[in-house]
């Protein structure tokens, strides 16, 4: 099995699940948003955004642990990560003003402030090099343990910290461009569950990246296939202990939401997250994904892009189904043909790419937008 070629499997089973949870959520009929089909659909639309920022985060962890191994120093190692945050975070922005510009006539322009995914990932990483710089040592094994405890710690921290800061404890004296980033006020004075701020969205972050410099431990290296399923056990034990603590009687916190701030429904996410990585490496590994060719691997390594351009054939201006009006198999018929469009456009980006690259002369690598370039 090529290496890391589960991490690009499950970025692109991120995407098939964005693309189904967008299209049915902009194009179903208003009565048919009641119905089993529609809750399932938006249930897995749960997936998508701790898929890539967790991804992100474990993607993060092996170019670094690559890095350090070649013996780069760490302000060049932290450098190259905090500006490739920063690039995302650009992205993030610039995304944000062209989806003004294309919907100038109905979008506020608060919109162009508002935290979305992109921006969450950039900060993240950026965050990330800063966390791997302090956690830096003299040989590679003593600073990936340290990343990993440093990285379990700052998530366990973000998630403990985000029902008081959502809550008892917001930073309202903050402009509510930058309180947004905290909690994701916005400008609606409460914090909103559909966006994207760092509490507690940059926990899955450092959860993944925790997990990436796990991969490269030497026990991961010898038994791969014994520690991915111990990955998946500690998946579902992370799972049952979520809802042994949401019966609990004990609360910690004055306003408990289990569904949206609180610590226990982040832990639920996290352990599904480790049982569907341990899952996709079996089908990698075993299974089918890599006899012939892998839409959801070519998916995976054009995520931005297949991400950044489907948006607005679904819920922009360019939308190719009317929106709101559809069937459910009118819907389907439509996500059928986004897909097949992000799949060609995605294979045309790669192909463009590695022309490109013979003509430089650069060896040809595989794509990895949301996440630090190898």
């Amino acid at each position: 099995m090529k290496r890391l070629s589960y991490i690009d499997w499950m970025r692109g089973l991120a995407c098939l699940l964005m693309f189904q949870t967008h299209c049915y959520d902009s194009w179903l009929r208003p009565d048919l948003r009641d119905t089993p089909f529609f809750r399932l659909s938006q249930l897995g639309g749960t997936l998508p955004a701790p898929l890539f920022i967790f991804l992100a985060g474990v993607s993060f962890a092996l170019v670094t642990d690559k890095l350090r191994e070649k013996g780069i120093a760490r302000n060049l190692i932290a450098r190259q990560t905090i500006l490739r945050g920063a690039e995302v975070f650009g992205y993030g922005v610039l995304f944000r003003i062209q989806e003004f510009i294309l919907g100038f006539r109905g979008a506020p322009w608060t919109d162009l402030l508002r935290v979305d995914v992109l921006n969450i990932l950039g900060l993240s990483m950026m965050l990330m090099g800063v966390l791997c710089w302090f956690a830096a040592a003299g040989t590679p094994p003593i600073a990936r343990r340290r990343s990993i405890l440093a990285a379990l710690f700052t998530a366990t921290l973000i998630a403990m910290v985000t029902p008081p800061l959502w809550t008892t404890w917001r930073p309202r004296f903050l402009p509510w461009p930058l309180e947004s980033y905290i909690n994701g006020s916005h400008t609606f004075h409460e914090p909103q569950h559909w966006l994207f701020p760092i509490f507690p969205w940059a926990a899955f972050a450092f959860a993944g990246l925790a997990v990436g410099f796990l991969i490269f431990s030497d026990f991961a290296r010898r038994r791969e296939s014994l520690f991915f399923a111990l990955l998946g056990l500690g998946g579902v034990f992370a799972s049952v202990l979520s809802v042994f603590f949401d019966s609990s009687p004990v609360r910690l916190y004055a306003v408990y939401d289990y569904w949206h701030s609180n610590p226990d429904f982040l832990l639920m996410r996290c352990g599904v997250l480790l049982v569907i990585l341990s899952l996709v490496y079996i089908w990698c590994r075993w299974g089918l994904a890599q006899k012939g060719f892998s839409p959801l691997i070519q998916l995976g390594n054009t995520s931005l892009l297949v991400y950044w351009v489907h948006i607005e054939f679904v819920y922009g201006s360019l939308s190719i189904m009317p929106k709101h009006a559809c069937s459910i198999l009118r819907a389907t018929l439509g996500l059928t043909i986004i897909f097949l469009s992000m799949l060609a456009l995605s294979l045309l980006r790669t192909r463009w790419k590695r022309s490109h690259q013979k003509t430089k002369g650069a060896p040809v690598s595989s794509e990895r937008p949301i996440s630090v370039r190898s």
